[in-house]
């Protein structure tokens, strides 16, 4: 039996029948398979501490015009010793409405001590840390960091991933000049390379001619 993914366009929900992501939507792993990925909202391992809807497989799928240009950044970092981590791509519309339903039940608070630890759960909304709609489900996005090849361990960046607060921002100063050094560096080599930066969070980036600039989709990633 085929799977049916739904997609939103120009705000209307569709629906298809197939066993693949849509046109132009790719598996990350096809294009390139070196990049590593510690996908978290596949696991226990993220800020609502389960598994979250629409993540029914532990892989990345991202439009095919962001998967090869992370392809050409990472050719760029293994000559360095270096290699992606991303922890989040394409992300289903119904993930961002789960993380929007489990805003609102506040005494839900699991992985307040690891994740918004300072940020009253009421708040999460208004400090824009959860919204209604991510550049994620557009298919043009990821979470990402950097490793190093030699170690395995991921780069210092003074702030874990997702976690919520100011510490999080790119710039954030009360951090160690190792820890900027390697925000910036990361910063500097995605802008280089077709992406742009999200304000809030120092591992959001965005490819800058993203193909669905205005669409949201909702298949599940499988």
């Amino acid at each position: 039996m085929k799977t049916v993914f739904f997609f939103i366009l120009s705000g209307l929900y569709l629906s298809l029948n197939a066993q693949q992501p849509p046109k132009y939507f790719v598996y990350l792993s096809d294009i390139e398979n070196t990049i590593k990925s510690d996908l978290r909202y596949f696991t226990h391992q993220n800020f609502i501490g389960k598994p979250i809807d629409g993540y029914k497989k532990d892989t990345l799928i991202l439009t095919k015009k962001a998967a090869k240009a992370l392809h050409k950044i990472q050719q760029i970092l293994l000559k360095e010793n270096l290699s992606l981590k991303i922890f989040d791509a394409y992300r289903p519309q119904r993930a961002v409405d789960h993380f929007v339903g489990w805003a609102t039940v506040l005494n839900d608070t699991l992985m307040k001590a690891e994740y918004y630890p300072e940020v009253p759960k009421s708040e999460l909304f208004n400090l824009g840390y959860i919204a209604s709609k991510s550049g994620h489900s557009r298919g043009s996005t990821v979470d990402i960091t950097l490793v190093d090849i030699k170690t395995g361990k991921e780069l210092d960046m003074g702030s874990t991933y997702d976690f919520f607060g100011e510490i999080s921002h790119p710039f954030y100063k009360k951090i160690n000049k190792k820890q900027q050094k390697n925000r910036l560096f990361l910063r500097e080599t995605m802008l280089k390379n077709g992406f742009k930066p999200y304000a809030n969070e120092w591992w959001h980036f965005t490819l800058k001619k993203e193909p669905f600039p205005t669409t949201y989709f909702n298949f599940p990633i499988e």
